[in-house]
């Protein structure tokens, strides 16, 4: 593995790598909210079942970072 790719793989599992991922996510919300309200606005049911869809994904991956920022959290106080 190159050195740039193995400072990549550090950062993502890091606190400020998860942090950045949280938001990121966070941020692919605000589209699901869009397609949600426009689907609602077309009486568009396929679309809006997508929306739903989508927005279950975002909070599952949500709640894997936060598992995983607790983790990390754990993982200090026993390395302190």
């Amino acid at each position: 593995m190159s050195g740039k790719l193995a400072k990549a793989k550090n950062f993502k599992k890091s606190k400020p790598g998860t942090y950045l991922s949280i938001g990121t996510t966070l941020f692919g919300a605000v589209s699901v909210v869009k397609q949600a309200k426009k689907a609602k606005g077309e009486h568009d049911t396929l679309q809006l079942v997508d929306a739903v869809v989508s927005a279950a994904a975002i909070v599952t991956g949500v709640a894997l970072l936060v598992r995983e920022l607790r983790r990390l959290n754990d993982d200090d106080v026993l390395a302190g």
